[in-house]
């Protein structure tokens, strides 16, 4: 018989303080350009799309579409058409060009996206919680899981996630 653990508080993990960080950076640099609150009080996000949603507003200009997955993923799969790639793990470029595409797009909700929804759902909660403003998760991702279908699996259109591509999708929104 093994003698009983010491129950403890499981600590954070690393990723999870680099959300929090991000988030809070993104919040006080963004907060000037706020938009409407999006969000419910406990920082769940009001909006959820559906891919084939994501990519009719993305294609008609009523969303900014943001891919948060990693190179190796984007060259795995591509990118969602309409979408531009921001690293997720890359913190200080990521909140740097999030808070841009904010400033640049200060009417359009910006929707984020990863593989299955689960990244992209938790960067969307721990931002509207820090208080930036206008997120949408595209809760199915891109390969589909517990949240819906998914973006290959519905057909939808990708360009190759190599980084001359990924580069110039980008500077079309990014300042």
């Amino acid at each position: 018989m093994s003698a009983p653990q010491p129950s403890s508080r499981p600590a954070l993990s690393r990723r999870n303080l680099v959300l929090i960080g991000l988030g809070l950076a993104a919040a006080a640099v963004a907060l000037p350009f706020a938009l409407p609150d999006r969000s419910q009080a406990d920082g769940t996000p009001s909006a959820v799309m559906a891919a084939d949603e994501a990519y009719a507003k993305a294609a008609s200009g009523e969303i900014a579409l943001v891919d948060i997955r990693t190179p190796q993923e984007w060259a795995q799969t591509g990118v969602p058409d309409g979408a531009i790639a921001l690293d997720m793990t890359q913190e200080d470029s990521f909140v740097k060009a999030l808070v841009a595409l904010r400033e640049a797009n200060a009417a359009r909700p910006i929707a984020l996206i990863c593989r299955t929804g689960n990244r992209s759902g938790h960067v969307v909660k721990v931002l509207a919680k820090q208080g930036f403003p206008g997120l949408v998760d595209v809760a199915e991702g891109i390969a589909g899981g517990r949240n819906g279908t998914g973006w290959l699996k519905r057909g939808l259109p990708t360009y190759e996630g190599n980084a001359h591509e990924i580069k110039t999708r980008r500077d079309k929104l990014l300042p």
